[in-house]
């Protein structure tokens, strides 16, 4: 069992009219076998707090805490966070020209075990987890992301984290740019590495189209960088049916 747990985070980036604070004061606590869905109109910190967790330069934490199972995610790099178990599903995936997907996926998991992975054994993997997925295994050898369709990329993304197997997986609007057919198959893939309940899901969206195949366990609300009202799945209905106007002077 793992452990993510944030208190009381605030974080700021630099414009041209000096910091500018987006998150004031987050607290979250995300345990392994649990799926939390964010959710939110735009510009309310959904994001922030993603790509705060996973250390971008971007965004600095002026105070509070994130910690997972016990140990300071804040005083590492973002390397470090990574071989730790956190894993981040971009909203948009980088292209990484003359990088192969199969040496980029052998790479990774070579970081993350402390040792590169038999390669008989290794392609059997890599070979099962994108059939899962219906991709095709010429993928494996394209660059990374490099002319790949919205739905390839976060298939690829999805991918990522079966072989990867994190113990806290924050998904940044996974669901931008899945037409139906790839919406499907990417939450069941979340829904399959999930099932064992060794791996606890951060799940940031706009929109609860992907919640009907993914079944959050607890929704949270954010509005002006604060979590303003948290619940079960009902909660994502009425955001589908009322919207956010009520949570705007929040």
């Amino acid at each position: 069992m793992s452990t993510l747990v944030i208190r009381g985070l605030h974080v700021s980036v630099e414009t041209e009219d000096g910091p500018k604070e987006i998150l004031k004061g987050v607290d979250l606590t995300v345990n392994s076998g649990e799926i939390h869905a964010i959710m939110g109109p735009n510009g309310s910190g959904k994001s922030t707090l993603a790509y705060s967790i996973a250390g971008h330069p971007k965004y600095q934490v002026t105070s509070g805490s994130v910690h997972l199972d016990g140990i300071d995610v804040l005083e590492m790099t973002v390397d470090q966070r990574a071989r730790a178990g956190l894993f981040l599903a971009m909203q948009y995936p980088v292209e990484v020209p003359g990088v192969s997907v199969s040496n980029f996926l052998r790479t990774a998991a070579t970081a993350i075990r402390g040792e590169a992975p038999k390669l008989r054994t290794w392609v059997g993997e890599v070979k099962a987890a994108m059939t899962a997925l219906s991709m095709d295994p010429a993928f494996s050898e394209r660059n990374v992301n490099e002319g790949f369709s919205g739905g390839e990329k976060k298939r690829h993304e999805i991918l990522q984290m079966e072989l990867l197997k994190p113990k806290m997986a924050i998904l940044d609007e996974t669901d931008s740019g899945l037409d139906v057919d790839a919406l499907r198959v990417v939450s069941e893939g979340v829904n399959r590495i999930a099932a064992n309940g060794d791996l606890g899901v951060l799940l940031i969206t706009h929109y609860t189209r992907i919640l009907r195949h993914i079944k959050p366990d607890f929704v949270h609300v954010f509005s002006a960088g604060r979590i303003v009202e948290q619940g079960g799945s009902e909660l994502a209905d009425r955001l589908e049916a009322q919207g956010y106007a009520e949570y705007a002077t929040k």
